[in-house]
């Protein structure tokens, strides 16, 4: 659909290459050495194998391992978290946990070494230390990284969830804003002077030998004029509503060109709940009548069919004319306008092509049948 903001990936932390990234990486970093230092010090607190008098030592040793073990599972982490989490969601648990075995190894192997260079741990008790450090250190990583990792996970998603919802709606307001644009345009030709006084003048000529048709042609004028003005209450429209128009539209013109415009609608019952952009099958056909009708002494014939697939809408708008390409259509044109309502609505799932069929003309409308 439609230039669409890229969302931010699930994962631990933030894209640290950013400002905003690297002081959301700090905190964390923080957080997974603060926590665990502190937990661990309540623990061994809490079970009477350490007193008051040796609480500084303790915490030395438990912000010591925490420091050794938090960045590295923290960093790690982070890097899975952006590149597996959406390749493998549920899987990308099951790889985060060896990884922080590994650091919680790793970290209290450094750690242990770091304390006896530093006098706290005795020379000779190295594997003492680490034989009773390593069981607190695995189990204490596993516990806050996973539970880091999955708070992180859901926060993300809920940020890719609400910047899904906000592109989504700034869409919807494009949408809105340029089907606005195609009811005023089409409105503005439809109220042009040429228009209105070609389609009163054909009116006046018919009242004395033909009044009922004069009166039924006012009737086609009043009902396009209404759903144009309409138009812009809705971004979807019954393609049944929308042939009623185009018929309204090709009879009204019918008046000032008689036998010069020819025309078919062959369009089956069963697609005329379908649901379209308003004024999407009407602007191809008024395209028609400008470009081939009114600019050759033998009119032209146009014919609207339409088909669909399992689960997509083909609207065709032929003509005998000489054809034209879509790179040569102005930004302004009310094609481009079209084409621009329509990716909006439905992205890369609707589209407008235009091709050859032997020596016909055929624009021909793709969207799928629920946008």
């Amino acid at each position: 659909m439609t230039n669409q903001a890229n969302p931010p990936k699930a994962g631990v932390a933030g894209d640290t290459r950013t400002p905003t990234g690297f002081a959301s990486f700090l905190v964390r970093v923080i957080w997974a050495v603060a926590g665990p230092t502190l937990l661990i010090f309540l623990i061994f607190l809490s079970s009477g194998r350490i007193r008051l008098s040796q609480s500084v030592i303790e915490i030395v040793g438990a912000f010591v391992y925490s420091t050794m073990i938090a960045p590295p599972s923290v960093l790690l982490l982070s890097w899975m978290g952006h590149h597996y989490s959406k390749k493998y969601p549920r899987l990308v648990y099951l790889m985060y946990a060896p990884t922080l075995v590994c650091t919680a190894t790793l970290g209290s192997l450094a750690g242990a070494l770091l304390l006896q260079i530093a006098g706290v741990v005795p020379k000779g008790a190295y594997w003492i230390e680490l034989r009773e450090s390593l069981p607190f250190a695995i189990v204490i990583s596993l516990i806050f990284g996973l539970s880091i990792s999955t708070f992180e996970t859901m926060r993300y998603k809920l940020q890719t969830t609400v910047l899904e919802l906000r592109t989504r709606q700034v869409e919807q307001e494009r949408a809105y804003k340029l089907l606005a644009e195609a009811r005023l345009s089409s409105l503005e030709s439809r109220i042009h002077p040429h228009f209105l006084f070609n389609t009163l003048n054909s009116i006046a000529a018919l009242i004395p030998d033909d009044p009922q048709r004069a009166e039924d042609i006012v009737g086609r004028l009043a009902s396009l004029l209404r759903f144009s003005l309409n138009a812009s209450q809705r971004s979807m429209a019954p393609l049944g509503q929308e042939l009623k128009i185009v018929r309204d539209y090709l009879e009204i013109e019918k008046t000032r060109f008689g036998a010069r415009l020819r025309y078919e609608i062959d369009v089956p019952a069963s697609l005329e709940f379908a649901s379209l952009p308003p004024l999407a099958l009407q602007s191809l056909v008024e395209n028609c009548v400008k470009h081939v009708v009114t600019t050759r002494q033998q009119g032209g014939e146009i014919r609207v069919t339409a088909s669909s697939s399992s689960d997509r809408i083909f609207l065709d708008v032929i003509d005998d004319g000489p054809g034209f390409s879509l790179e040569a259509i102005s930004p302004d044109h009310g094609l481009a306008n079209l084409i621009a309502r329509m990716q909006l609505l439905f992205g890369e799932a609707g589209y407008l092509e235009v091709t050859q069929r032997e020596d016909r003309n055929c624009v021909r409308l793709s969207f799928p049948t629920a946008p």
